[in-house]
């Protein structure tokens, strides 16, 4: 059974595009995020980017970390990439062709209250032209706002995971189609 955005997390906007991945394996899981970040790359040359939200959806251990490692490494980020777990965001600033892009992954996990988001004070991060990835997304509530895309994550057999992807914008459908 796929993994649906809850509607209650997720702005109501209309899906412009949607696929479905199997995921065999953690190889499979980075080269999807190689992939992706080739998107990314792609998409940020067009004249209407003016950033990407990503959340990522899925229980513990469904993969949503695996694949922002994934694809920080396909963005050309060789250190390691923390799960921000207890710091909340964790900031990356990468060379590219384009110049710099900043990457932050959010983990809103411990979020007891969406209005933890909005005294957080992260707003300005989504404002800022930087790729957004954020994990547990929920625990905002609807205070993220609409996403450019959602990876909703589900476990299957053994390593196994598939990844529902929505595209909410134009650029999300971009980076999607890329994938």
């Amino acid at each position: 059974m796929p993994v649906v955005p809850d509607p209650l997390f997720v702005s109501p906007a209309k899906t412009l595009f949607e696929r479905r991945f199997t995921l065999d394996d953690l190889a499979a899981t980075n080269a999807f995020g190689v992939r992706f970040a080739h998107a990314i790359d792609d998409v940020r040359a067009t004249p209407d980017f003016h950033g990407l939200h990503v959340q990522l959806l899925g229980d513990l251990g469904a993969g949503k970390t695996a694949l922002v490692r994934a694809t920080l490494a396909g963005l050309g980020h060789s250190g390691r990439v923390r799960s921000p777990t207890y710091t909340l965001v964790e900031p990356y600033a990468l060379e590219r062709e384009r110049g710099e892009l900043q990457v932050y992954h959010f983990d809103l996990y411990r979020f007891a209250d969406p209005s933890e988001w909005a005294d957080a004070g992260f707003r300005e991060y989504f404002d800022s032209g930087a790729i957004c990835l954020v994990e547990w997304p929920q625990k905002a509530g609807l205070l993220l706002g609409t996403p450019d895309l959602v990876f909703a994550l589900e476990t299957g057999d053994g390593d196994r995971r598939l990844l529902d992807a929505r595209a909410y914008s134009d650029s999300g459908k971009g980076c999607l189609q890329r994938c």
